[in-house]
């Protein structure tokens, strides 16, 4: 039920609209004229129709107005008429009616000199008006014309649909962390008899997708003190010292509703790295980062307000903003390991229909990387696909076909390939998937097709059996030799590669380099990092400097990186090599079914050997490594002199194969 005496958002935004308001102003304009000059019933006549029916006895009564030189009649039948004069015939006609014996009166209708003030002053009223109404229209309210300093934070009211932590999941060390500041809140005396502080500011940090907002949110929804919440790039405008006063304000605020949580998303549009611009100038974010820092952190030390802030890049945040005192505490938000990816589609499956036989267990283990913002995206497209289909409960395939759709995009229908061209996509993919299955380090197949999606024409899903962090040179040779499957394929059956494996090349050209630059996976080089890890930020950090290694270290890292290219590609060679006949009837197969899962695979590939380990240093095959020296933590003491069962490769004497 809507109140009548209540203005409704919908009456508010209509009456916001500048064409409104200049319709009304011009209608007032009209009544206002109207009302001055008066209404008329006497019909129009000219001069000489007046002095014929005053001359012919047929005038009753006059009415003479002498400002504007009218003459109103009314006849002896009831008709009323008018006519205006030519100046000096007012007189003419006053002299006619009185012979003729008519009555009739003067008026001279002079206004006041306060009438014709108004009427001369209504129409600059009229455009100062207009003017203060766009102005104001500008600025984003009727009263805030010159309210540029004030604070955009919104406070999460009572009315707002409440997050709290049953909401969260997949990031329960983040959640265990930030209940400690919702108990501070509620009960500081329990920390504050120990000596304790609260953290004055947290910051949440994550790639994209991962819950850094949602957490937020949450905190909102727990912590039952005023929660203000405003985006970063809020405090910045065109007009200068407008952010530091924002800035100002927003802590004004929060401190006389203390205890009290600011919330900033995207914090990095106000708070990035000072003094890394070409020109070295003080502009306006920066002053506002400056009041942001005395604000956390200044003479000012009355508490009560915590600060959580949110970002995806905290390394081009300024170092004073993430000292000790400040943020002083930095929580990580990463993507969700098996249990969260599972915990995360239960609680994005609430109030969706699925079939009995959907277990969200194998959903999760399909799906290693994935946010929580990609795990939603999952539910919601396989929703979708099941309403397109017109079904009524969410099956396996539906979620299948959503995990394809979110990793490589939606199948293109419309791209219909030659049968020379799909032939040749098969090889390719084949060669991918028969590297995959013989290499002792590689993720095991999971599907491979080709069906075009997204901008492939095919492609090859592995995926580990479990969340790994940390990878040997064992493995990412063999992540090499994966890469570069494909194009191996295409120059055994073809012996002339296609521009297919550009992608592959480029993503084994990025492994290789990692490699020898950044891990240290060089015999030759060593364990040194060459070069930074990546580009800065801001192109002032790192202008003018030079290369940290030499012109002929440059060419050894050239060499180390080809080098380890063409022995992974050698190795993907000699395996579509040797089980040609398993690639045959991979193709045969792939071109029939167009999609081929792990165990039309496993079928086709019985025969098919795990290839031995490959030395990290030479890439030749060498025999198994015996076990590690500390197999368990049982209590025994690790084995002392060499270890046995271990044979180093050759060209590696004298090195640790574990190095």
């Amino acid at each position: 039920m809507v109140d009548a005496g209540r203005p409704t958002p919908e009456r508010k935004r209509f009456f916001r609209r500048p064409l409104v308001w200049i319709v009304l102003i011009a209608l007032i304009a009209v009544l206002i004229g109207s009302f001055w000059s008066g209404g008329s019933d006497y019909e129009e006549a000219t001069t000489s129709e007046v002095l014929k029916d005053i001359n012919d006895g047929n005038v009753k009564e006059a009415n003479l107005l002498d400002k504007e030189q009218l003459v109103q009649l009314t006849k002896s039948n009831g008709d009323q008429v008018e006519a205006y004069l030519p100046a000096g015939m007012m007189e003419t006609v006053a002299t006619e009616l009185e012979e003729a014996g008519v009555k009739f009166d003067t008026e001279v209708n002079e206004t006041s000199v306060f009438v014709s003030f108004l009427l001369s002053l209504l129409p600059i009223v009229l455009i100062v008006l207009l003017l203060l109404f766009f102005m104001s229209q500008m600025q984003g309210g009727g009263s805030r014309v010159l309210n540029f300093g004030k604070s955009k934070a919104k406070m999460v009211s009572k009315d707002t649909p409440k997050t709290t932590f049953d909401d969260v999941a997949g990031a329960d060390e983040a959640v265990e962390e930030l209940r400690e500041i919702k108990d501070f809140l509620e009960d500081p005396k329990k920390y504050q008899e120990l000596g304790a502080k609260i953290p004055k500011g947290v910051l949440l940090f994550g790639p994209p997708g991962t819950g850094k907002t949602l957490l937020a949110r949450a905190v909102a929804g727990e912590a039952g003190v005023p929660f203000y919440s405003i985006s970063g790039s809020d405090f910045v405008e065109m007009f200068v010292g407008v952010g530091a006063s924002r800035v100002r304000d927003l802590f004004t605020q929060a401190k006389e509703n203390a205890p009290a949580i600011v919330f900033v998303d995207e914090i990095d549009a106000v708070g990035r790295h000072r003094g890394a611009g070409m020109g070295g100038g003080h502009d306006e974010r920066e002053q506002t980062l400056n009041q942001l820092l005395v604000e956390m952190d200044g003479f000012d030390t009355r508490g009560g307000v915590i600060l959580i802030a949110a970002t995806n890049r905290p390394d081009i945040l300024d170092p004073a903003l993430l000292r000790p005192g400040r943020f002083d505490r930095q929580i990580p938000v990463d993507a969700p390991d098996k249990e969260g990816r599972q915990a995360i589609l239960s609680v994005h499956a609430k109030g969706k229909p699925f079939v009995p036989n959907v277990e969200f267990e194998t959903i999760a283990r399909r799906t290693p990387g994935f946010s929580g913002a990609d795990l939603e995206n999952v539910i919601n497209e396989a929703a979708l696909l099941t309403a397109r289909h017109n079904q009524k409960a969410i099956s396996s395939e539906a979620l299948e076909e959503a995990i394809d759709r979110v990793i490589a995009g939606p199948e293109r229908k419309g791209r219909v390939m030659g049968d020379a061209e799909k032939k040749m996509t098969a090889y390719h993919e084949a060669g991918h998937a028969l590297v995959a299955h013989a290499l002792p380090h590689a993720a095991p197949v999971h599907k491979l097709t080709i069906l075009p999606r997204g901008r492939s024409l095919g492609h090859t899903l592995v995926l580990p059996t479990e969340d790994k962090y940390t990878q040997t040179r064992s493995e990412m040779i063999d992540t090499l030799a994966y890469a570069l499957g494909g194009r191996a394929a295409e120059e055994l059956v073809y012996h002339d590669p296609t521009t297919g494996a550009s992608n592959d090349i480029e993503k084994a050209t990025k492994v290789a380099r990692a490699m020898v630059t950044e891990y240290g996976m060089s015999a030759k080089l060593g364990a040194i990092k060459y070069g930074t890890s990546g580009s800065e930020p801001f192109l002032g950090k790192d202008y003018g400097h030079q290369r940290d290694y030499s012109d002929d270290v440059a060419a050894t890292v050239d060499a180390e990186i080809r080098a380890l290219i063409e022995i992974a590609h050698d190795e993907a060679y000699a395996i579509v090599t040797e089980y040609r006949d398993v690639l045959d009837q991979m193709v045969v197969e792939l071109l029939e079914k167009e999609t081929l899962n792990q165990d039309d695979l496993e079928r086709i590939a019985t025969r098919v050997v795990k290839r031995p380990p490959m030395s990290p240093f030479n890439g030749t095959a060498s025999r198994k490594l015996g076990e590690p020296p500390v197999s368990t933590p049982n209590g025994s003491k690790p084995a002392e002199g060499p270890d046995e069962g271990i044979e180093v490769g050759p060209g590696t004497e004298g090195q640790s194969p574990q190095a």
